[in-house]
């Protein structure tokens, strides 16, 4: 089937309905890594089957582990205690987080191989990970363009160091621990804010020890070097990040009322769902369970009227992804939605902030930009544009629901890269009443 070069959205009936969101992709990349660190088998069910997480697979099993597919969702990795060395590149097409982590898991072994990706990935900064990584001891050789890759890493004999990040990173954190986990002492990360802590917690579930204590506003983890990871079941709750889309849909299209279940409730990953509630948002959950060692639950939207807040800008770690939704139904509330403090939206896929403004004015919004962040105020949606993507997978889906509740449709263009990390997306919109179709 070809892919369409254009999407388009347009207003219409009321969407309704129960859905369930694909598995969460930064634990999709770190079941697949730290399986094949391991050793024996990990079972993972509800892995994230997008283009990122399948890069990631990809990449594990070019290092020596087995990875088998069992079924939807259903995944095997049979690690055998380490890293080999790759016969070729380890290709990570378009996954940032999967490149980032499998740097700092394979400069703990003595292997040299050499990361690539797409041409939107070569465009995404490295330094921020590998620096530490080369305070750890491991050898860095730039193929291309400093900062970008390709890059040739060559791992092993690492010593643990004490690492404070000026901005609080998930993947920073993450890097340093995996490599953390050859290094000789005990490697530290302390963060200024709270970043997302699954790296730590499916460590503990592969058996290791990791040290986590309050530091000012975020914290400060530890991890000793030499621990051994044992192969473990693990099951992927739904990613957050995906619900928002369906959910900020039924926030801003009347009549609207969708639930999504099964979504991932952890505190670090929420902070759009807070600032929803703050804006006014009818946003409701039930059957709070446990899943994977993370509070799940079923997560309903209501049609809302909304009005703009100012975003802690120390909430940006817990939702970082989530603004460029967060900005779309923005353009619903009354009022100005402030938005500071994410500087780091602009080295993402893209450049988010500045997509995200270019896409709203085009479609009528009014946006203040600015260097670390931007301001919308909201209003009466004209829409009637064609929105340009930089196959950037988050601001495609951020204005196609725009789209839904706009005046007049919106049009994005290269569509196909929503699959890195929500296939199905446009399929599970439809089933909600959302007309979204190909467009030339």
């Amino acid at each position: 089937m070809t892919t369409p070069s254009h999407l388009i959205a347009r207003p219409g009936a009321a969407l309704r309905g129960i859905v369930s969101a694909p598995g969460d992709k930064s634990m999709s990349h770190r079941a697949l890594i730290l399986g094949a660190m391991a050793t024996g088998a990990t079972d993972v069910e509800g892995l994230l089957e997008g283009d990122d997480v399948l890069a990631t697979a990809r990449a594990v099993e070019a290092f020596g582990a087995d990875v088998e597919r069992l079924g939807q969702g259903r995944w095997r990795v049979t690690g055998r205690g380490g890293f080999r060395q790759p016969s070729g590149v380890i290709d990570c097409g378009n996954a940032g987080t999967g490149v980032r982590l499998l740097m700092g898991a394979a400069a703990g072994y003595p292997v040299t191989p050499t990361f690539d990706g797409d041409a939107s990935l070569r465009k995404r900064p490295m330094k921020r990970v590998t620096a530490p990584l080369a305070q750890m001891g491991a050898r860095l050789e730039w193929l291309g363009d400093e900062d970008r890759l390709p890059l040739r890493l060559a791992g092993g004999e690492l010593a643990a160091i004490d690492y404070v990040q000026s901005v609080a990173s998930a993947q920073v954190k993450s890097a340093i621990l995996l490599a953390g986990l050859n290094a000789e002492g005990v490697t530290t990360v302390a963060e200024p804010e709270k970043s997302r802590d699954h790296t730590e917690r499916m460590l503990r579930a592969f058996g290791a020890e990791v040290g986590v204590e309050p530091a000012g506003e975020g914290w400060r983890v530890s991890l000793r070097g030499g621990q051994r990871l044992t192969g473990t079941p693990i099951s992927i709750p739904g990613d957050p990040s995906s619900a928002a889309f369906p959910l900020a849909a039924a926030l801003i299209v009347p009549g609207s009322a969708v639930t999504v279940e099964g979504v991932m409730l952890n505190p670090l990953r929420t902070g759009l769902f807070e600032t929803w509630r703050e804006m006014g948002a009818d946003l409701t959950i039930s059957n709070r369970r446990t899943a994977g060692g993370e509070e799940v639950g079923d997560v309903t939207a209501r049609h809302s009227a909304l009005s703009g807040v100012v975003v802690p800008e120390a909430r940006a770690a817990s939702m970082i992804d989530e603004y460029p939704i967060l900005a779309a139904t923005a353009a619903f509330a009354g009022g100005e939605t402030v938005m500071r403090g994410i500087g780091e939206m602009r080295v993402k896929e893209s450049d988010r902030i500045a997509l995200m403004v270019a896409g709203l004015r085009a479609c009528g919004v009014q946006v203040e930009e600015e260097p670390e962040g931007f301001v919308v105020t909201g209003g009466g949606v004209r829409g009637g544009a064609t929105v340009h993507t930089a196959h950037d997978h988050r601001i495609a889906m951020s204005h196609l629901v725009l789209g839904l509740a706009a005046d007049e449709p919106v049009t994005v263009d290269e569509p196909d890269m929503i699959a890195t990390s929500f296939p199905g997306f446009v399929e599970l919109m439809r089933g909600l009443g959302a007309d979204i179709a190909a467009s030339v």
